[in-house]
């Protein structure tokens, strides 16, 4: 919400749930509302950033997914990604970049994201990524260290890294903001939208 409102006037953010549902602890959502989602697991209805999973299960399900949200409710400048969301964002640019004509962006902007470890999910980052990037990466982030998003933005070409004090979660004081308006305004210079 809070970088909905920051970017009001020079961005429209769309929202795109994962497609597959997480086993949940009855202290995650009580109520049952919004079950936690994710892009792939690297384990049986698990997910850890660092694992070398040796058979990741359901990344081609969410390629499909942003491919079908792009071509239904598009068409999209560039992708918006958190942390698993942004590592998938991250493997979009790459096919994006390699020709895929299902993912039509120009950028993304990148948080918390890092570079799958499982082997089967290499072939992403073996070339440099050429899709113009920002890289929003915490310093004090506990869950996706500082490290991991680094290593992640050396895979693109001439990436932009933008560095905060913080933990895992989107940056917008002021100057993130201003970071945020400025690589916007590469796309669509003195627009209002």
């Amino acid at each position: 919400g809070a970088l909905r409102k920051a970017l009001r006037g020079r961005a429209e953010l769309v929202a795109i749930d994962a497609p597959h549902c997480l086993p949940a602890g009855a202290e995650d959502d009580p109520d049952g509302d919004d079950p936690p989602r994710g892009w792939w697991f690297s384990g049986p209805g698990t997910f850890e950033a660092g694992e070398a999973a040796a058979a990741p299960a359901g990344l081609e399900e969410s390629l499909s997914t942003v491919a079908a949200a792009l071509a239904e409710h598009g068409p999209f400048d560039g992708l918006l990604g958190f942390s698993q969301g942004a590592a998938l964002a991250a493997m979009v640019c790459a096919l994006r970049a390699r020709g895929d004509p299902r993912f039509p962006v120009a950028f993304a902007v990148l948080v918390a994201a890092f570079a799958s470890r499982a082997p089967a999910h290499g072939h992403f980052y073996r070339d440099p990524i050429a899709l113009p990037t920002l890289h929003v990466v915490g310093d004090t982030d506990a869950v996706i260290a500082a490290p991991l998003s680094r290593e992640l933005a050396q895979c693109f070409v001439e990436p932009v890294v933008l560095t905060h004090p913080g933990g895992h979660f989107i940056p917008v004081a002021p100057a993130q903001k201003k970071a945020y308006l400025e690589f916007l305004e590469r796309f669509c210079p003195g627009q209002g939208q």
